[in-house]
Parts: C-alpha cells; sequence; structure tokens
C-alpha cells in the first residue's frame, strides 16, 4: 500500500498523482491524492430536472438512493407529486478507496406496490478534486432503454482525505519515516474497522415508535351514498403498515396498535395516507399528513390529532418513541451465552422471579448463522452472491454478501428480544443484484418453542410458500431463553402483525383448498353436534352444507358466467364487473381460510400439536373449575360485565381484544403446521459427500 508523502530533503517516499478534470471538462493541475486510504465524501443532494412520469396523473413521487459498493448508504426524502423536485438534502458518507464509484438511483415511490425505477447515474470519484466543492449535473439513464430521456439530478460534492493525505518530514525526521509510515497503516487499519462497524450497525436500529391509530373525525365522502370505507396506510423508510377496511363510515373507530424501528438518530417523518376502498376500481385518496418525529420527545406518549392535506378530516393518533430493543450483529467468536457472566444476567433477566418486571420482555433469542451449502446458482456464471435475512416478527437483521460462492460461510450472531414466545424466526436466503430486487434462494421458518437449544442443525431451504423443499441447506444453531408467566400472560395479547404483508390474489386452486377445509371443519362440528344433542332433526343436508354445494357448483361454471356477461355488457362495464367479482371472490377466499383456520386451531388445541398451548388450555380450564367451585356463576358474571363496560371509561383508548381469540391466534392452522414442519436432509446432496463419491 502507498501513501502520499512529501519530504523535505535527500529521503523521498513514492508520491501518487491523480489527474482531476472538471465537469466542464478542462485540466486542473496534477494534485497528489492518498489512494487508498479513508475519505469523507460530502454531498448536497440539490434538485431533480425533467424526471420521468411514472403516475397516471403524469407526475411522480421520487426519491433518490446512494449505493457505493453494492451498499445502500443514503436515502432522501419523498417529493409528491412534482418532476422537478427540490431537496436540498445533505449527506456525509466515509469511503475506504475510491476505485467504487457512487451509483445513483432514481424512484417514483407507490405505497403499498413496488417503487418504479426512473433512472440512474454514475460519479467517478477519482475524478473529483480533493477539498474542492464541485457541482455535478448526472443525466439520468435506463440501461435497458439507454436512448429514453430520463431527466437529470443536480449534486453538489466534496470529497475530503481523513488522515494521511500530505505529510511534511524533516531531514532530521527521515530515519523515522519507516515508524510513522508503519503507525500509518495502523492508524487507516483501525479506521476500515471503525468504517466496517458502521455498515454492520446501520441495520440496527436506535429506537421504537409506538403508533396506535385511533380514529378519523369528518372524513371526506368518497361513495355516492354520501360515506366511504376509509383505510390509513403509514410508512417510515422501508416499513410499511396498512390499516383495516372501516365500511360505511365518515368517523371510523380503528384502535390499532404497531410498532416502526427508528433506524436515525435525529428521528423521521412518518408518511401517512387515507384511503377510500373501491371494489372493482382504484381507490380514492382521501388526505394525507406527516409525522416529524424529531420533534417528539421520547419515553413519552404524545396524543396528536393531525388534519389532512388535500382532503377533509382529521386522525387521531397515539405515539410513543422508547429505547431501543437489545438486539445485535456480531461475528461467531462473540457469542453472549458462552460468556458466564453475560449468560447468568440473562437468566437471571428471565427468572421466575421476575415475572411482572417489565412484561413485554418475554425473552431472549440467539440465531447463529453459521453457512449453507448446495444453493442454487443464481447468476449467469453458475455461481450467486448469497446473503442472509433473519427475521423474528418485524425485527429483520441481514448477514454480509458473499460473493460468487453456492457454500457460503457467514458465522454471524443476531440476537433478539421476544415478544411473543409463539413467534416464528423466519431465515431467507437470496441472491444479492446490483440493478435489481434480490433473487430468492430458499427460506425456512422455526417456531420458537421448536427450537432445541445450543443444537447445530442443518435445516433444507423450502420454496417461498414454504410447501416443499428448494436447492440447498443452512446451518444455524439457535438458544431460546423465556419466562413462562410471561410468555401465557402475552398469550392473551393481540398479536403483533406484520407492517404490511403481500396482497392476497385470486387463486382458483386456493379458493377450492379452502372450500375443502371450511367443508371438512363444518362437518367435524355438525357431527359433534349431532352426538351431543340427538334430539335435532339432521335428516335433511343442513344449510350451510348446501351452501357449499351452491358456491361449487357456482365455482364450476365460472367461465360460462364470464362469456355471458362478455356478451351482455360493454367493455368498460365488463371490466368492472370483472374486477367486482374479483374482490367478492377474494374476500370469499380469506373468510374460508380464517373459519377453515378457526375449526383447524380447535382441533390442533387439543391434539397436542403445540404443548405448550395445550398445557396452558387445560390450566386455565382447571382453575375456572376450582372458581367456579368457590364462587357462584352469577358473581363472575357480574364481575366480567362490569370490567366489560367500564373499560372504555377507564382507558378510552384501550384495543378491544377478545382473549380467547388471541389464544387461538397463536395456535397454527393445518397448513402452516406443513409450513413449519422441518425437512430431512438428503446426505448425497452435501459437498462433502460429493467428494468423496468423486475420490471413489
Amino acid at each position: 500500500m502507498l501513501y502520499s508523502c512529501k519530504l523535505k530533503g535527500a529521503c523521498n517516499l513514492p508520491v501518487i498523482y491523480n489527474k482531476k478534470i472538471n465537469t466542464a471538462g478542462t485540466s486542473n493541475a496534477d494534485v497528489p491524492l492518498a489512494e487508498p486510504g479513508m475519505y469523507q465524501l460530502d454531498i448536497t443532494l440539490r434538485r431533480g430536472q425533467s424526471l420521468a412520469a411514472r403516475d397516471r396523473g403524469g407526475t411522480s413521487d421520487p426519491y433518490v438512493k446512494f449505493k457505493i459498493g453494492r451498499k445502500e448508504v443514503f436515502r432522501s426524502k419523498i417529493i409528491h407529486k412534482n418532476l422537478n423536485p427540490v431537496w436540498e438534502e445533505k449527506a456525509c458518507l466515509l469511503v475506504d478507496h475510491l476505485r467504487e464509484p457512487l451509483y445513483i438511483k432514481v424512484f417514483d415511490y407507490d405505497f403499498g406496490l413496488q417503487d418504479d425505477f426512473m433512472g440512474s447515474a454514475f460519479l467517478d470519484l477519482t475524478q473529483l478534486e480533493l477539498n474542492r466543492p464541485t457541482d455535478v449535473t448526472l443525466t439520468l439513464k435506463d440501461p435497458h432503454y439507454p436512448d429514453h430521456d430520463l431527466g437529470i439530478i443536480l449534486l453538489s460534492v466534496v470529497l475530503t482525505p481523513k488522515e494521511g493525505e500530505h505529510v511534511e518530514l524533516s531531514e532530521n525526521e527521515v530515519l523515522g519515516s519507516y515508524f510513522s509510515v508503519k503507525s500509518f497503516f495502523w492508524r487507516f487499519q483501525t479506521q476500515s474497522l471503525r468504517l466496517s462497524d458502521v455498515h454492520r450497525k446501520s441495520h440496527l436500529w436506535r429506537g421504537i415508535v409506538s403508533i396506535t391509530l385511533i380514529e378519523g373525525r369528518d372524513l371526506k365522502a368518497m361513495d355516492s351514498n354520501g360515506l366511504s370505507d376509509p383505510y390509513v396506510k403509514f410508512r417510515l423508510g422501508h416499513q410499511k403498515y396498512k390499516s383495516k377496511i372501516m365500511p360505511k363510515t365518515l368517523n371510523p373507530q380503528w384502535r390499532e396498535q404497531f410498532d416502526f424501528h427508528l433506524y436515525e438518530e435525529r428521528g423521521g417523518i412518518i408518511d401517512i395516507t387515507a384511503w377510500d376502498k373501491d371494489a372493482g376500481k382504484r381507490d380514492d385518496f382521501i388526505g394525507r399528513c406527516q409525522i416529524d418525529l424529531s420533534a417528539l420527545s421520547r419515553e413519552q406518549t404524545h396524543k396528536l390529532e393531525l388534519q389532512l392535506e388535500e382532503g377533509e378530516g382529521h386522525l387521531v393518533l397515539l405515539v410513543t418513541l422508547t429505547a431501543s430493543a437489545t438486539v445485535s450483529i456480531s461475528d461467531l467468536s462473540v457469542n453472549s451465552l458462552e460468556d458466564q457472566k453475560e449468560r447468568e444476567e440473562i437468566l437471571k433477566r428471565y427468572s421466575p422471579l421476575r415475572i411482572f418486571h417489565n412484561l413485554k420482555d418475554v425473552g431472549f433469542l440467539q440465531v447463529k448463522v453459521i453457512r449453507a451449502e448446495g444453493l442454487m446458482a443464481a447468476d449467469v456464471t453458475g455461481k450467486s452472491d448469497p446473503f442472509c435475512v433473519v427475521e423474528l416478527n418485524n425485527d429483520r437483521l441481514l448477514t454480509h454478501t458473499v460473493y460468487k460462492n453456492l457454500n457460503p460461510e457467514w458465522n454471524k450472531v443476531f440476537t433478539f428480544n421476544i415478544k411473543d414466545i409463539h413467534s416464528v424466526l423466519e431465515v431467507t436466503v437470496y441472491d444479492e443484484d446490483r440493478d435489481r430486487s434480490a433473487d430468492f434462494l430458499g427460506k425456512v421458518a422455526i417456531p420458537l418453542l421448536s427450537i432445541q437449544n445450543g443444537e447445530q442443525k442443518a435445516y433444507v431451504l423450502k420454496n417461498k410458500q414454504l410447501t416443499g423443499p428448494t436447492k440447498g441447506v443452512i446451518y444455524l444453531e439457535i438458544d431460546v431463553i423465556f419466562n413462562a408467566v410471561k410468555a401465557s400472560l402475552r398469550t392473551l395479547i393481540p398479536k403483533e402483525q406484520k407492517y404490511i404483508e403481500e396482497e392476497n390474489r385470486l387463486s382458483k386452486q386456493l379458493l377450492l383448498r379452502n372450500f375443502i377445509r371450511t367443508k371438512r371443519c363444518v362437518m367435524v362440528l355438525v357431527n359433534a353436534a349431532y352426538y351431543v344433542n340427538s334430539c335435532f332433526d339432521w335428516d335433511s343436508p343442513p344449510r350451510s352444507l348446501a351452501a357449499f354445494v351452491v358456491v361449487e357448483d357456482m365455482l364450476e361454471d365460472e367461465e360460462e358466467d364470464d362469456d355471458k356477461d362478455d356478451k351482455d355488457s360493454e367493455k368498460k362495464g365488463f371490466i368492472n364487473k370483472i374486477y367486482a367479482i374479483q374482490e367478492v371472490c377474494i374476500s370469499v377466499q380469506n373468510i374460508l381460510d380464517e373459519v377453515a383456520s378457526f375449526g383447524e386451531r380447535i382441533k390442533n388445541t387439543f391434539n397436542w400439536t403445540v404443548p405448550f398451548l395445550s398445557w396452558l388450555a387445560i390450566v386455565a380450564l382447571c382453575a375456572f373449575t376450582v372458581i367456579l367451585y368457590f364462587i357462584p356463576l352469577r358473581y363472575i358474571v357480574l364481575v366480567w360485565g362490569i370490567n366489560k363496560f367500564t373499560k372504555k371509561l377507564r382507558n378510552p383508548y384501550a384495543i378491544d381484544n377478545n382473549e380467547l381469540l388471541d389464544f387461538l391466534s397463536r395456535v397454527p392452522s393445518d397448513v402452516q403446521v406443513v409450513q413449519y414442519q422441518e425437512l430431512k436432509p438428503d446426505p448425497s446432496h452435501s459437498p462433502c459427500k460429493r467428494k468423496k463419491n468423486n475420490l471413489g
């Protein structure tokens, strides 16, 4: 490695020169450049001009990503409905070397959908002059359509060496120059470690934003009946959440609670949009508002009444900023549970004596992601660039990428706080691609209650639906420590929802499968009721079964009905009817899935699919029996009624819940049992086994 040094006297060390080219294309003087080393790159994202329109209204909602070495290092705010956006945002980046260019990508933000690509450009960092502000104009291009004009992005950049860019040594210091250069090596090595630590910590959050969507007031009427079917979308960076739909009301009561992770020290902006649900056509926009988290104090609940812009009405929310949960990423050599002192502290934290201390902190999870073998080749070279994503509910951490390898070794340790012992750990392997979204390579889902502590296991990777195997295995070692009493109490609280899940799509196969599952559950319930009360008249088929027969006939005649509609309706009206039918079918599909899952969960509670939940149900029934023996039923009903009807008076913003339904939501359905089932690895697919076979 060479460093730029300038000596006074007889001794001269090598000096690296770099020809500077300014934006006008004229040549500047040769200036010594410290390469390689650590640099600070200060960027001011000024504005965009004549950007591409990606929305139906002829506008876009642009934002900009900066990437260096395949890693995203900055993302700008979103400018809504503007093809000439002005950002004036500043970013300070640390750069290891100048060989990697700065990659700029512009996207159009689409809430709930995949953002549209608006163009990209490169900035060659070796062409920048040190310590001099430079205005840069970048022309956006699409690699697939290089002739298309996608507008320009204007930046101001300053490149500054952090240390060792110019060193003056006197003649008396010549003999000590070797030691000086050696100290530069040490300082640069230390700073490189700090830089990698910055990139490592960029995946970790610094706080949690707890949001409770209470209600809406006097929202704008979007339907012909003077009402709306409102729902609300939230977005904080990459994180999204969509509320439930409240039908036919202008004053909806949602009472939903969810959490976002806070990655920025100074806070962030939460974008909120309200929509009216319309079956068969595009949802109507009601209004938007924002929350500036930097203006809110921490560890305090704030009640906010937000006026909707570009619309009518208010939204009422509760927002609380709290300190970060205990999450970490470290190398395999740094292991919390192997340190005896740390292990004792963790065991003490979740001991039975600390039942009522922080009820939300149920347990501790440590995941060692060791390696994978025999992965699928996703690149044309027959290799992949795999990285691993570890998810627990809405907590999401990533490993580094191992390039050009089908048998990567990560050797990383992840730790999480457990808020619900019935959560499922999801480990997904992706192939990193520079210019498009990552390719899926495989996934496993592991319920926390099924984990065997301290055992290194090979998990066969499955497809996206977790219904069958795909190529490759991943080696994990997992440890779970939790407080059983806290976990039992948490079972009776509403289950944490994902920020935003994939939209349900109509699938005839899935719809028929849900019909079969629901019919099976109804048949079981009918037979049970028949044997419990034989005085009922079951000579004729139950109406529910007759309804299933009718709906099945409708499914079989669906194509014929579509043909009749095609003949009897105009083209526009026909398309709207198709969308409406699709919405209804999706609703029917979801309802059938819920009904079938409900019956399967009741069955799985009593057939010991999850022993923890089965024991919990038995203990609860025994406790209720003992209470009923000593206390008359009428007093129990009286106390329950008083608690139920005074709940809103005691806590006006309490979230409604049903403890029995919350318990059943933790019991897996038959579909989930199949998804969580471990597949046995095939020994013949192991690389070590193949090597032995080849040698034989």
